[in-house]
């Protein structure tokens, strides 16, 4: 395998397009749902429609997540330097995180003014907010569209918030037709109910990850098992301990760990077996690997020196 700086530069450029392709998404994403927050805010205000009003600020809250994300992609594209060592790539996953807790408390209070709607019905002007809403449903479709085929979890909240926010407003529009053919004004709040029901699974599912990852704990992509395994099929190796993994953004890992390494191997046999290791482990999703080795009897070793630290 390529060393860590080698393999930095290796991909580089894809991860600059990477980085550019996000960055135009999440900016279009916010200029979309900006001028839809203002447009469904006065639409609201004019026909005094109180659904229209609190949706809108649900998708502002929604502008504030893509804020914050493309916030933490600009801090992750900054070097390194003596202060953060990692860089601010972490940024990401605290991003994800504030994401899945801020679509948490918006389907609370969603599901608050549902419940209360549930006793005490409103009957407002469904044709004026069914029409705003079917424009809700193109613009966050078209966003959540920007965000569908990336795994990295700032996407995925990203898609998660706009595929919500899309089935929010489908159920207006269904339930101004239903309630306009049958009268009955519980349908509102139950649909929003059900809907709440299928954000709070995906947001809970995004929520356990990004803890899980805030708390260096091994990523969810990631066995263990098979690192070690990969490890000890390298000839040369005779154990592997301290093994350490984490994730140092939402799409970059890193590991460390102790060899046991065969008697007597020379420095070239030493950084070769390392190469052969890093290699292994690229393959599995370990893109910064530090590795110490040390042998059976290292205290009586003369060449302690040789098989020492090599990152």
């Amino acid at each position: 395998m390529h060393s860590h700086g080698h393999y930095h530069d290796h991909n580089h450029s894809h991860a600059a397009y990477q980085g550019s392709m996000n960055t135009r998404a999440f900016i279009l994403g916010i200029l979309l749902n900006s001028t839809f927050v203002v447009i469904e805010f006065l639409y609201g205000y004019w026909s005094n429609s109180l659904a229209l009003m609190a949706d809108a600020g649900h998708n502002l809250g929604d502008v504030a997540g893509l804020a914050i994300s493309l916030l933490a992609f600009q801090m992750a594209a900054k070097s390194p330097n003596s202060k953060y060592t990692f860089g601010y790539s972490k940024g990401t996953i605290l991003a994800s995180l504030a994401n899945s807790i801020l679509l948490l408390l918006a389907v609370g209070s969603i599901g608050y003014e549902a419940v209360h709607r549930l006793f005490r019905p409103e009957h407002p002007q469904w044709q004026t907010i069914s029409l705003v809403a079917t424009i809700g449903i193109v613009i966050n479709t078209l966003t959540a569209l920007l965000f569908m085929k990336r795994s990295e979890l700032n996407n995925r909240a990203a898609f998660l918030h706009m595929a919500a926010d899309a089935g929010v407003s489908a159920a207006v529009v269904l339930g101004g037709f239903l309630i306009e053919l049958t009268g009955y004004a519980q349908i509102d709040p139950i649909i929003s109910l059900l809907i709440c029901g299928v954000i709070v699974v995906g947001s809970w599912r995004l929520l356990k990850s990004s803890m899980r990852l805030s708390l260096d704990g091994v990523p969810q992509n990631i066995d263990p098992d098979k690192i070690r395994q990969s490890a000890l099929e390298i000839d040369g190796v005779r154990d592997i301990h301290h093994l350490h993994i984490w994730a140092m953004s939402t799409t970059r890992n890193a590991l460390t760990a102790h060899l046991l390494i065969r008697e007597g191997m020379t420095y070239d046999e030493v950084h070769k077996l390392k190469k052969n290791i890093k290699h292994a482990w690229q393959h599995q999703n370990i893109q910064h690997a530090t590795i110490e080795t040390e042998t059976e009897h290292h205290d009586d070793c003369e060449d302690c020196h040789t098989a020492g630290s090599f990152d």
